[in-house]
């Protein structure tokens, strides 16, 4: 296993756990996530520029406007949670509720 793959590995299992442990709030689990896809995309990215193909130039492009969508859609959950319920802990959150 080279150093930079370790790297990578490194953080996303980093934010991984992160993930699993900080459960309580919804921002902190954004941001646990948010370094789990800036660990794949840093990770992808470099992984075309060693292969020197162009069929996989558009890869770290698509994961990045997807990682995007994926937080502009956590801050609109983050901001209906916190208006609604008046906190953004997850542990008030239930589907039984109206």
């Amino acid at each position: 296993m080279t150093p930079t793959h370790f790297a990578f590995s490194a953080a996303f299992i980093l934010g991984l756990t992160g993930l699993t442990f900080h459960r309580t709030h919804l921002l902190s689990a954004l941001l646990c996530l948010e370094g789990m896809m800036l660990a794949l995309y840093i990770a992808l990215s470099l992984w075309t520029l060693q292969l020197n193909s162009t069929s996989f130039s558009a890869a770290p492009m698509l994961l990045l406007a997807f990682s995007a969508c994926e937080a502009g859609a956590g801050l609109a959950l983050l901001v209906a949670t916190t208006r609604t319920h008046g906190t953004d802990r997850l542990q008030n959150l239930s589907l039984l509720q109206c």
